[in-house]
């Protein structure tokens, strides 16, 4: 399940369930109750479908338990800034991503994932293994039955970095690039160093396209992050998307720079 890792995802799902009997309420009743129609609640419960935080809110709506879901999902899951956007991510057709300087989350293996998520000194050992597993079950989504097409632009430093503390990551990093950006689903553009400067170097960002036409933006900075869903905003990042894509090289001569990369940061 994609918006926190699956061992509690599994674990709220089986609280949920036991609550919804204990209370006496059948699938069809929970749902009215939170917002569900039956086969939703139907497929969540049987693993078919994720578990979101808009599923999470519900239940504790139908449960009237004081929001003791949600608690368990911010507490011992995904940080709760990042639990909007993880539902605007789930339930998207499409998906952009521009970083400037890191790999995207939904594109990193998980050796790079915890090497990333261990600079920050903050996070205990354990904190940091959650987030890895999040971060590996956000990833489902672009192998699932419902899989968004998915454009992901990378300044070429994002991929050059190099380090002692890195050593074969990059390769094996690099490798799974090249493997997902060859799915028909994904693509993967590179800013080569030569465009110079350009918009994109004032951080990151991504944009989400809903079922049902609707897009929404998110931003992530040192403190956390924020999900855009103001038109005037979304547009701004929108027109962003249009001027680093420009920049970026065609779909095959970045995986030919990929390549070419990969061979640099040695074996895996």
């Amino acid at each position: 399940m994609a918006d926190v890792p699956s061992p509690l995802a599994d674990f709220i799902v089986g609280e949920i369930r036991r609550a919804r009997g204990a209370s006496g309420m059948t699938q069809e009743a929970f749902g009215r109750a939170a917002g569900f129609s039956a086969s939703h609640v139907s497929a969540v419960e049987s693993g078919t479908r994720a578990l979101t935080m808009d599923f999470i809110k519900g239940g504790d709506r139908a449960l009237k338990n004081g929001g003791l879901f949600e608690r368990l999902a911010t507490t011992f899951g995904t940080p709760s800034w990042f639990l909007p956007w993880l539902d605007a991510e789930q339930e998207a057709t499409q998906l952009r991503y521009f970083e400037p300087n890191l790999i995207p989350g939904l594109l990193q293996v998980e050796h790079y994932a915890r090497t990333v998520l261990r600079t920050d000194e903050s996070l205990t050992d354990d904190e940091v293994e959650q987030r890895v597993q999040a971060r590996m079950s956000r990833q489902a989504i672009l192998t699932g039955e419902r899989r968004p097409q998915f454009v992901a632009v990378l300044d070429e430093g994002a991929i050059r970095r190099t380090g002692d503390d890195l050593g074969g990551i990059m390769a094996q990093q690099i490798a799974h690039l090249i493997a997902m950006a060859e799915l028909p689903h994904v693509h993967v553009h590179i800013v080569p160093a030569a465009s110079g400067l350009h918009i994109g170097l004032s951080g990151p960002f991504a944009l989400a396209r809903s079922k049902e036409g609707a897009w929404v933006g998110h931003l992530e900075n040192q403190l956390g992050g924020d999900v855009i869903d103001k038109d005037d905003e979304v547009a701004t990042l929108q027109a962003r998307w249009e001027s680093v894509r420009n920049e970026a090289l065609p779909r095959r001569q970045s995986i030919d720079l990929l390549k070419e990369v990969e061979s640099h940061h040695g074996p895996q």
